[in-house]
C-alpha cells in the first residue's frame, strides 16, 4: 500500500497522480489580517491545496542581542530585529480566524513552527499539519516535540547533508510516522544550478515510507514540474500578491498569475505522465488517417501478375494494408486485375503455384 499523510480532508500519496500545492505565504501578509484573508482567497482561486504561515514566540526563539540588534532598512517594520518580527506575528485570535476562513473557503491551512512555544500555540488551534523550516533539520528536541502532537509533518532539508535527513527522519518517525520530507535549497531565490533535483528521487530510495516532495524557492515555475515528474508530491511555492511590495520574501515569490500557471501546469503533468501503458487515442484517427500509409498498385496489374518490389506503392491515407505487410505480399499472384493507386489486399491475392 502507497504510503500516505493526511491534511484535513487532503490525502497526499508517496505515488499517487496528485501533487498537494502549498502556497507559502509566511509573513508576507505583513501583519495585517484583512491582507492575510485577501492572500487566502486569491490563493484559492489560484487552485492550490494549502496555505501556510510561520509562527514564532520572538523571545523565546532570539538571543536578547539579537532580539535588540538594530534593524533599520526598506524591508523593516520595526527599529529593532526584535520589535520588526513582532510587528509581522498573528495572535490566537488571528490564528482562529483565518483558520476558520481556511475551512469556509475548502483550504488546508496551517504554518512553519520555529520554537516550542509556537509548536504548542499551534496545538491548541488544532492545526493539521506541521511545517518545520530548512534551519530546523538538526533541532531534534524540536522534531521531536512536533511529532509528539502526531500531525503530520513537512521537514525542509535545505542546508543539511543526507546524515542530517536520515537523523531527523529517525528522530521523527518512532514517534510519528506521518512524515514528508521536502527537498530544498536554503536560498531566497535559488539558482536552478544548485537545487539539485535529482535528491528527490534518492530521497525516495533512501526513505521508502515517507512522502517525498519539493520546497521551491526558485524565481519560475517550470522547475516544481519537473519535480513532479521526479517523484515530488507535495509542491510547497512562496506567494505574494506584489512582488514590489515591502519584505525580503515578496522579491521571490509567485504573484497570483504565476501561482495560476504552475498550478495549471502541475494538473496538466499529473494528467500527461499517464499510467505507462502505449495504446490508441480516438484522436489520433483522423490525423493518421492522412499521415500514415497503406499498400497499393504501383500501376495497372493484370490478373495472374506475381508481385515485385517495383509493382507496389506506399501511399496514403491510412485505409489499407499497413507497409509492414510488404514482404508477405511480394511474390503473392494477382488474383484480379489492378488498378494504379487501388488498395492491395490479401483477398486479391494468391500463392504462386
Amino acid at each position: 500500500m502507497s504510503k500516505t499523510v493526511k491534511i484535513g480532508e487532503a490525502v497526499v500519496s508517496r505515488d499517487g497522480p496528485r501533487c498537494f500545492v502549498v502556497a507559502e505565504i509566511g509573513h508576507n501578509h505583513q501583519g495585517s489580517l484583512e491582507k492575510a484573508r485577501e492572500f487566502f482567497l486569491r490563493a484559492k482561486e489560484c487552485g492550490v491545496d494549502a496555505v501556510k504561515l510561520q509562527k514564532r514566540d520572538n523571545r523565546a526563539l532570539y538571543t536578547r542581542a539579537m532580539y535588540e540588534m538594530p534593524y533599520s532598512h526598506e524591508n523593516s517594520f520595526g527599529a529593532t530585529y526584535g520589535a520588526h518580527r513582532e510587528a509581522l506575528e498573528f495572535g490566537y485570535e488571528e490564528y482562529a480566524e483565518l483558520k476558520r476562513y481556511a475551512r469556509e473557503l475548502g483550504l488546508a491551512m496551517f504554518a512553519t513552527v520555529f520554537d516550542l512555544p509556537s509548536a504548542d500555540f499551534l496545538a491548541q488551534l488544532e492545526m493539521p499539519a506541521y511545517k518545520i523550516a530548512s534551519g530546523d533539520l538538526k533541532n531534534t528536541p524540536l522534531l521531536e516535540h512536533v511529532a509528539r502532537i502526531g500531525k503530520p509533518m513537512f521537514v525542509s532539508t535545505g542546508g543539511g547533508t543526507m546524515e542530517d535527513v536520515q537523523r531527523a527522519h529517525d528522530t521523527i518517525m518512532p514517534i510519528n510516522p506521518q512524515l514528508c520530507l521536502l527537498q530544498c535549497t536554503a536560498s531566497y531565490p535559488v539558482e536552478a544550478e544548485e537545487m539539485n533535483l535529482r535528491v528527490i528521487g534518492a530521497y525516495r530510495e533512501r526513505f521508502p515510507d515517507a512522502v517525498i516532495g519539493l520546497s521551491d524557492h526558485q524565481n519560475g515555475i517550470a522547475m516544481a514540474v519537473v519535480a513532479y515528474a521526479l517523484g515530488a508530491r507535495v509542491v510547497e511555492k512562496h506567494f505574494t500578491l506584489n512582488r514590489a511590495w515591502k519584505g525580503t520574501d515578496h522579491a521571490f515569490s509567485l504573484e497570483p498569475l504565476g501561482m495560476r500557471k504552475l498550478v495549471r501546469d502541475l494538473r496538466r503533468t499529473e494528467a500527461a505522465l499517464g499510467d505507462g501503458l502505449k495504446r490508441v487515442y480516438p484522436s489520433e484517427e483522423k490525423p493518421l488517417f492522412k499521415m500514415a500509409k497503406k499498400l497499393v498498385a504501383a500501376r495497372n496489374l493484370p490478373v495472374g501478375h506475381v508481385l515485385s518490389a517495383a509493382d507496389i506503392a506506399i501511399r496514403s491515407p491510412n485505409d489499407g494494408l499497413p507497409p509492414y505487410e510488404l514482404a508477405r505480399v511480394i511474390g503473392k499472384v494477382t488474383a484480379r486485375a489492378l488498378q494504379e493507386d487501388e488498395n492491395i489486399s490479401f483477398a486479391d491475392l494468391r500463392e504462386k503455384r
